[in-house]
């Protein structure tokens, strides 16, 4: 990737201990071989020692018993992972969703509640982590999850002119969707992630916990390769990719390339 003369400060804001890695870990990858400082803040990591019967359960059911701090051995997960890439990693203590009064699995696709306060907590936490940033990296709020949605309108209010990426692994269950509403208006680009596509994956892999619910069968690396392949196909763009959206200009800035509008529209270019 070629990124701008003089790389600054990048900032990926993340909903929970994996996103950023599985959506733009080669991005982030890319962006530090480029010069840049990579920064990955997550918001919702909180220890809570005593989960609702969801939270409790969302714990147990992969394999975790009641007695280990679940939080704690993703944060840990996370460290692991940022390393891999060399990234510097920032965990916010605000609690995930289960932890919030979302009562099950559903609840977590069907909206904000009205008496959810995270967003009020999020943006005086997460502004001074993006004060000094060049760039911001965030979710479009594919698949609809609430802490995504969460994410992505806090950002969009502190940083509009942030760079949205297309979350996984939603985005493969989707590969149609589109950004989120409250994504301000922009365009697509690809990152060419060909020489960071193996980091990225074995940053992933340290999502021990997460990987069998995430990624079933399918798994992991085979997903992330296949993805980044159909990405490319999609933009019409050579090698293997992860998408953004945002302004042209800021895209540009971190090496982003736009996609060739008659391949990503299927078409021959000489037709």
């Amino acid at each position: 990737m070629s990124a701008r003369s003089e790389p600054g400060l990048a900032v990926a804001v993340s909903p929970h201990l994996d996103d950023a890695v599985f959506s733009v870990g080669g991005t982030l990858a890319a962006l530090v071989t480029a010069g840049w400082t990579v920064r990955v803040v997550t918001c919702f990591t909180a220890s809570v020692p005593d989960p609702s019967p969801f939270a409790l359960a969302c714990q147990l059911d992969k394999g975790f018993p009641a007695d280990v701090d679940y939080m704690a051995l993703r944060r840990a997960e996370d460290d692991t992972a940022c390393a891999l890439l060399g990234v510097e990693p920032v965990h916010l203590p605000l609690p995930e969703a289960p932890h919030r009064g979302y009562p099950d699995p559903a609840a977590l696709f069907a909206g904000v509640r009205a008496d959810d306060r995270a967003a009020a907590a999020l943006a005086p936490a997460l502004r001074p982590q993006l004060a000094d940033a060049d760039v911001v990296l965030a979710p479009q709020a594919l698949g609809d999850h609430v802490d995504h949605r969460i994410v992505t309108e806090t950002v969009a209010g502190l940083a509009p002119d942030s760079l949205f990426w297309r979350d996984v692994p939603y985005v493969d269950r989707q590969p149609a969707a589109s950004p989120w509403h409250r994504v301000p208006a922009g365009v697509e680009a690809g990152v060419d992630i060909s020489d960071q596509l193996a980091a990225k994956v074995a940053a992933a892999g340290s999502y021990h916990s997460q990987l069998d619910f995430q990624f079933g069968r399918t798994g992991v690396a085979p997903l992330l390769r296949n993805l980044a392949v159909v990405e490319a196909a999609r933009l019409g763009l050579p090698g293997v990719v992860e998408a953004l959206h945002g302004r042209l200009d800021r895209l540009r800035s971190i090496g982003a390339m736009p996609p060739v509008p008659d391949v990503a529209a299927g078409h021959r270019p000489d037709s």
